[in-house]
């Protein structure tokens, strides 16, 4: 495998031949430890996977409170930096003309959704347990939310699916209520796309997040991966 750290972020690939690209997006703490072995290990598994890193535009970040710092992002600026990592790999010797996928982890498996109805060039997505809805959770503001930064919520977004899609989420997820997923499934159902919306139970919130106990469920974790993987594969290898 073969690593290094570019302008959008860390790409990570297997050693020989081309393969076909994956855009991982962070969760809201940004481009840590666990998002780069994530990017390994999907290496490992034959795909060339940059991990883009949507704070390179806010040197020095601080977060006290995700949901107030996730409220002031800009959901263009973002999907313009998801395209871009898209258009990137699209560029790149070792993915080539090859399909590319995008996945994220809680705030980036909300943007692997809106990229998917958004973005071109993208062959599947795989949001893992994102933020669906402005109306309630961290997203929520009493005054309400800038339009400019955020202008439309995931659920209304998910109308223009564009490309395959396995969304998976937890069924004890404090920031994602079954209410949510329940509406994302049927608004899915009419876009005439291949869908699977996957719940583990007995999940909450990141529990893919090897390095959060409170969190981390090592049998369900695994059994997302690879479903992860197997979906990926069918789109993106064929």
């Amino acid at each position: 495998m073969q690593t290094r750290d570019i302008e959008l972020g860390y790409f990570a690939h297997p050693d020989v031949g081309e393969v076909p690209g994956v855009v991982l997006i962070h969760d809201v703490w940004g481009l840590k430890d666990h998002t780069r072995d994530l990017s390994r290990r999907l290496a490992t598994a034959g795909y060339g996977v940059l991990a883009v890193d949507l704070y390179r535009h806010e040197p020095g970040f601080e977060i006290e409170d995700p949901g107030v710092w996730m409220r002031a992002l800009s959901d263009p600026r973002a999907l313009a930096d998801v395209q871009a990592a898209v258009d990137w790999l699209r560029d790149e010797p070792v993915t080539g003309d090859l399909p590319v996928g995008v996945i994220g982890f809680c705030m980036g498996g909300m943007y692997a959704l809106l990229a998917a109805c958004s973005c071109e060039g993208v062959s599947a997505a795989v949001p893992f347990y994102g933020l669906l809805s402005h109306s309630h959770g961290m997203l929520y503001a009493d005054e309400g939310l800038d339009p400019e930064l955020k202008p439309r919520e995931p659920l209304q977004a998910a109308a223009d699916l564009r490309c395959p899609l396995l969304g998976v989420f937890g069924g004890r997820d404090d920031f994602v209520p079954m209410s949510d997923i329940g509406i994302l499934e049927r608004v899915l159902e009419e876009t005439g796309q291949s869908v699977e919306v996957a719940v583990y139970p007995e999940a909450g919130h990141a529990f893919l997040n090897d390095t959060r106990p409170d969190a981390f469920r090592p049998d369900d974790a695994e059994h997302a991966w690879r479903r992860m993987l197997d979906f990926l594969s069918t789109h993106l290898k064929g």
